[in-house]
């Protein structure tokens, strides 16, 4: 029972993945649709399309001082409804810059949720099960992008106003989300950390680890004691392991060119000679192919590790990439080559860096600074991720498909190299235990 109790407050949290992955993908089957409705330039569509990662960027740079100051669980209430009056608000908008504004809050709350609900899901779960609990928040990221992909098909039957049901229907799991949060604990280690209700948390101590929960509650108060006594500054020369560590796998992780695929697969498969129609049902293939990957990743991440899931993945990711980049090169794109490629590429991604970037960022900062490290590694993904995200369309027209994928595959390269000589081994390590062989090196 107890175990199972540490599971549903996972899976709570992590529908705030859930809407992280619907949010950021339902705008590639509304975006042509969009522009023709407001009849928008080059400029203004762009920034249609990103405003929603600059309200991420901005999200995730400010996420640790709610989520240190009131809590993780008070935090997730606003991302629920920062959601939900989003997907209200974009559906009905009536204007341009309202449809603006809504996007920018809908980005506000994936940004703050990307850094809230991993470190919420990091600091209930019991060591040997952390990688598996953290990692479903990411498969709930792509859960929503499966489901955001299938939900744009059906609706993009329904004529000229589908593309607010599109943005609309987003509405009742975020109403969901909002409800489900009141029945889910605080975190333990803000109780101790920002409160010293020691009672309060020995008593969720009890339902994670009722084994070792004594034990579980003096190590957090002995790091709570070192990480008083050290600074609290993130850039203070102690922390410069896990600094490093969480912007480079932030950096990469975006350098794959994850995103710009799931922003533009539509427009890449068409790039490639596929119809409209047959584009926007080769995204729902993309979305199955992600959600089967990570599935497999974040079941196997506590057995096998995630410095190899990363060392197997980067491998993949500069096969997949160098194919794609050739095939473009070559001029031969008839059939589905790109398509089964890209395919390849997020199968490959889904079980290497989609299943490990929440789970290794989550647990590689001590206690003290772990909402600001979280936030370091989310605003550097995220910062990421919008300008690859702007700049796609323009060097994939200006470049063409050959040197823009070449450009990533370069980037996985780096990564591999990184993985092998730098990444550190975490499972099956309490957050204590990683936090001191992080400050010692």
């Amino acid at each position: 029972m107890r175990k199972h109790s540490v599971l549903a407050w996972s899976m709570v949290v992590a529908l705030g993945g859930f809407l992280f992955g619907f949010d950021t993908a339902v705008i590639s089957g509304a975006e042509k649709s969009i522009q023709e409705f407001w009849h928008l330039s080059v400029m203004e569509h762009g920034l249609t399309i990103s405003i929603a990662l600059i309200g991420t960027v901005i999200g995730s740079l400010f996420g640790s001082r709610p989520s240190d100051i009131f809590g993780r669980k008070n935090t997730l209430y606003f991302v629920a409804a920062a959601y939900l009056l989003s997907s209200i608000g974009t559906a009905l908008a009536d204007n341009w810059y309202l449809f603006l504004v809504f996007r920018l809050l809908g980005g506000l709350g994936v940004g703050i949720s990307s850094v809230t609900a991993p470190i919420y899901i990091s600091e209930v779960s019991p060591a040997d099960r952390r990688g598996r609990l953290v990692g479903l928040f990411q498969f709930n990221v792509v859960l929503g992008i499966l489901i955001s992909y299938l939900s744009n098909y059906l609706i993009s039957q329904g004529g000229e106003a589908s593309w607010r049901w599109m943005l609309g229907v987003q509405a009742f799991p975020s109403a969901l989300f909002l409800t489900l949060i009141y029945f889910i604990p605080e975190s333990p280690r803000w109780l101790i950390l920002k409160k010293g209700e020691t009672g309060r948390a020995l008593e969720i101590l009890r339902v994670i680890n009722p084994l070792n929960c004594e034990q579980e509650l003096a190590a957090i108060k002995n790091s709570t004691l070192h990480d008083t006594a050290s600074s609290g500054n993130l850039f203070s020369g102690q922390y410069k392991t896990p600094v490093i560590l969480a912007m480079l796998f932030a950096f990469f992780n975006q350098a794959s060119g994850i995103n710009a695929i799931i922003y533009y697969a539509p427009r890449i498969f068409e790039m490639a000679g596929l119809g409209a129609h047959s584009s926007l049902l080769s995204t729902v293939g993309i979305g199955l192919i992600n959600f089967i990957f990570t599935l497999l990743g974040i079941n196997i991440i506590d057995k096998v590790g995630r410095r190899i899931l990363m060392l197997v993945g980067s491998f993949g990711l500069i096969v997949s990439l160098f194919m794609v980049a050739f095939t473009f090169h070559s001029g031969h794109m008839s059939g589905f080559a790109i398509p089964i490629y890209m395919m390849m590429f997020i199968a490959f991604f889904a079980f290497s860096q989609g299943a490990v970037i929440w789970v290794f960022i989550s647990e590689i900062f001590p206690n003290q600074v772990r909402a600001k490290g979280q936030t370091l590694g989310s605003s550097t993904h995220w910062v990421m991720a919008a300008i690859i995200a702007f700049c796609f369309p323009y060097l994939a027209e200006s470049l063409g498909g050959a040197v823009t994928f070449s450009f990533f595959c370069v980037m996985m390269v780096c990564q591999l190299i990184f993985v092998w000589k730098f990444m550190p081994e975490t499972k099956g390590r309490s957050l204590e235990q990683i936090e001191t062989n992080m400050v010692m090196h």
